[in-house]
């Protein structure tokens, strides 16, 4: 048994006692508490943003290098306790330890990349149609950003919200996500140990109203949100109603294409990583595997092989390929997904059964569903867990009229050696990223991250593209 902590808010610098009704359980083994939680409401977010507010002026007007100095010991001190946090992040959501190491190193890095870039925010000289007169441009913090954050990469994705907000001197309010809020927290103690003033960033731990008591408050300038589709467009309307900078990212059924040209194996090994690695709890995650016929039977066998080979088991055990689901639900949401699959003539190639382990999770068999049809739940709903259905085609331009045929676009993939196809695809898939000969999921750091149609709302996220969103571009006019 593992020590259960015990979390607090942090407000203006300061972590408070009080009461923790809540918890959050180790998915791997529901009988461990990770942590104690604050249920906080209206009157935590009402301080946090009051000393978000209060911070705004003095921060946002500090040296760029004062803050680049922060996010860069910020990201040494998550690089150098990668195997501890990473650890306490396995525990909590269930991924793999490599995994959970992994995204705490990915964390890290963001820190960094972000403390370059406090440095870079830039603007332009302009010629005016006037003589005599010049025109400048430059980019000016916003003010308070409310970060809600999702469970499924519970540092990583804080990180890449919170540190362009505070790159480019904005202040922040977030609230992490239910089941993991103790790597948040950390990642919060972190911040403030690298030198983050006092109310700069604030952390404030509950439910959905806590969510909500954010997105409806006056002073929040800004909002960014990672989650469902129903949340985030109410999320939506609370922010526009107020005109206050809203980004949305709400998922994906993303589309991996398998043309008959692919070297199987390498496709094989392609959607075996992009379905079921994390559990599958990926927005990016391809779900559908879109097939051609000549090759479409090959490809079931060999990827059925594979699927039931992988090794199901608690998140720390070395010799686990794939942990639980974050939570019950989340359990329970997988299972439902693939019932509706067989009810409704799907068929069920491995996978599909309840599993008992030596402890009690919320543990999936990752599971693999052949003959079905585009139009079927399993194809046009999210399921966000280790399970994966295979469509079968006749050619290249009925795969990519299936792929695009969905209401999501966050990412699509294709694994062929033709020339031709990749770049038709890359052109025509209606989706904010798309991979070729690569996994749907596995974004760099330091690249824009988003998509198209539902999955997305506003300005990109990560790498360069997060200026957009953080800051605000002034025109200045001179004449001498």
């Amino acid at each position: 048994m593992t020590e259960t902590l015990n979390l607090s808010h942090l407000i203006d610098g300061e972590r408070a006692e009080v009461a923790r009704p809540g918890e959050s359980h180790n998915p791997s083994n529901t009988n461990e508490i990770v942590a104690r939680t604050p249920d906080g409401g209206q009157a935590e977010v009402d301080a946090a943003v009051a000393a978000a507010k209060s911070a705004f002026p003095a921060w946002s007007e500090a040296s760029p290098e004062v803050r680049s100095d922060v996010l860069d010991r910020a990201g040494t001190l998550v690089m150098e306790r990668r195997e501890q946090l990473g650890r306490l992040l396995s525990r909590e959501e269930g991924k793999t330890l490599p995994e959970g190491i992994g995204e705490t190193v990915r964390a890290g890095r963001i820190l960094k990349y972000f403390a370059g870039e406090a440095l870079r925010r830039h603007g332009q000289n302009l010629d005016s149609v006037r003589p005599g007169v010049e025109i400048q441009t430059y980019r000016q913090a916003v003010g308070v950003y409310g970060l809600i954050t999702p469970w499924n990469f519970p540092i990583a994705i804080p990180a890449w919200k919170a540190a362009p907000a505070l790159a480019f001197g904005n202040t922040v309010v977030m609230k992490p996500a239910g089941p993991t809020p103790a790597i948040a927290s950390a990642l919060a103690d972190i911040l403030v140990e690298a030198g983050l003033p006092k109310g700069v960033f604030n952390l404030v731990i509950g439910r959905g109203g806590v969510g909500q008591a954010i997105v409806d408050h006056p002073d929040v300038d800004g909002l960014s949100f990672t989650g469902s589709q129903s949340v985030g467009a109410g999320v939506a309307l609370g922010a526009i109603k107020r005109q206050a900078r809203v980004q949305l990212e709400m998922g994906g059924k993303n589309p991996l294409i398998v043309l008959d040209d692919a070297d199987l194996e390498r496709a094989v090994a392609i959607a075996l990583d992009g379905s079921f690695f994390a559990t599958g709890q990926r927005c990016t995650a391809s779900s559908r595997l879109i097939v051609t016929d000549a090759i479409h039977d090959r490809f079931v066998a060999l990827l059925a092989e594979r699927v039931a080979a992988l090794r199901v088991g608690d998140a720390l055990d070395p010799d686990a390929q794939m942990g639980p689901a974050v939570s019950e639900a989340q359990m329970e949401t997988s299972y439902k997904y693939i019932d509706i699959a067989r009810a409704s003539g799907s068929r069920i190639v491995t996978g599909g059964e309840r599993l008992s382990l030596s402890t009690p999770g919320w543990y999936v068999q990752p599971t693999l569903i052949a003959d079905t049809d585009p139009a079927m739940r399993i194809n046009t709903e999210e399921v966000f867990g280790p399970v994966a259905s295979t469509i079968r085609v006749k050619d290249y331009e009925e795969a990519l009229a299936v792929a695009n045929d969905t209401e999501f676009g966050l990412s699509a993939g294709i694994v062929t050696t033709s020339l031709k196809h990749a770049r038709d695809f890359q052109r025509r898939a209606r989706a904010g990223m798309t991979m070729v000969n690569l996994a749907t999921a596995g974004v760099d750091y330091h690249v824009p991250f988003g998509g198209s149609k539902s999955s997305s709302y506003g300005a990109r996220e990560q790498g360069f593209a997060a200026v957009e969103f953080y800051t605000q571009t002034k025109t200045s006019y001179s004449w001498s």
